[in-house]
């Protein structure tokens, strides 16, 4: 089985933290987004790993080296933002006739991976209920079975939303579907849609099933970062030490960030290479390298290599 992960995104909902690191490498908790993911992908016995990269992909494969050397990786470049089925596509190559586990690469997901994994359909879907799904592709079914899947629907025909992992056991039949998608420009909200691909997929006969999501976090915008970040510092164990500093926890300070004379917490994420000096830090992600000084702050992520110097506090 081989994972694809689509990270090319440009992260304009994240502007202007993208503008000077990819969004998928962005900090929460205890490592970046796209860390979260490989760990899950991992645990999950899954190490042979795609990702759809931009032009901006040097730093995401230093990382995917670094931090997680037994996965063997493979990338493919995404051209133009041209939607999240295009972006499947493109990886027909290295892929094609391979079980494949897709995990969209702005989504934390928590699930029990195995029944989508040995299951004997075509495909799994992981679907959670939510209570708007217009913000979603969502699926019909009977008995687990799916029936119709839509992409973003006006009305709410249905409210199980498709929120971030597939498993897809016959992949010639997925990029089939894509092909022709692409080939004839079939667009829905102007993009190539992975749902639709589903969609005829279910219309050549394949059978797909759904399966549960027990939580998913959402890291596509700075309130849902925060929001994520405040969920999963609640699950370490993490406890920090620095010099002169007093934390109210959950806090994360990375082995090769520095913090002196500061008050930290709770729900403060700091990353690797940081410098905090005579701080207040409430509520915060505060990305790699940045420099803070006489910062009193709520509220906030702090961008790749920013540097706040302010009068003492």
């Amino acid at each position: 089985m081989k994972a694809i992960i689509p990270v090319a995104g440009e992260g304009r909902r994240l502007q202007p933290l993208t503008a000077v690191q990819p969004k998928a490498l962005l900090q929460v908790a205890d490592k970046p987004v796209l860390g979260h993911i490989l760990a899950r992908v991992e645990s999950a016995g899954v190490t042979d790993v795609i990702l759809v990269v931009s032009d901006r992909s040097a730093p995401i494969e230093d990382f995917v080296h670094s931090e997680f050397p037994r996965i063997r990786l493979t990338l493919v470049r995404q051209e133009e933002p041209l939607g999240l089925g295009h972006a499947v596509w493109l990886t027909r190559e290295a892929a094609a006739g391979d079980e494949l586990l897709i995990v969209y690469g702005d989504t934390i997901v928590y699930a029990d991976l195995a029944p989508a994994l040995n299951t004997d359909a075509d495909g799994a879907i992981g679907v959670r209920e939510v209570k708007d799904p217009r913000r979603f592709g969502v699926v019909i079914e009977e008995s687990g079975r799916i029936t119709r899947l839509v992409e973003k629907p006006d009305e709410p025909i249905s409210h199980l939303a498709i929120v971030g992992v597939n498993c897809i056991r016959d992949s010639n039949a997925l990029f089939d579907a894509l092909d022709f998608i692409v080939r004839n420009n079939l667009r829905t909200r102007g993009e190539i849609q992975l749902t639709d691909a589903f969609q005829r997929m279910l219309d050549a006969g394949n059978r797909l099933v759904s399966f549960p999501i027990d939580k998913w976090h959402d890291c596509g915008t700075p309130e849902a970062l925060l929001e994520t970040n405040r969920h999963l510092l609640g699950k370490l164990t993490h406890k920090p030490q620095s010099e002169g500093c007093e934390f109210t926890p959950p806090v994360y300070i990375a082995p090769t960030a520095s913090a002196k004379d500061s008050k930290i917490g709770p729900h403060v994420a700091i990353a690797a290479g940081v410098q905090v000096r005579n701080c207040v830090l409430k509520d915060c992600i505060v990305n790699e390298n940045a420099q803070l000084n006489n910062c009193n702050l709520t509220n906030r992520i702090i961008a790749y290599s920013e540097e706040i110097h302010r009068p003492p506090l």
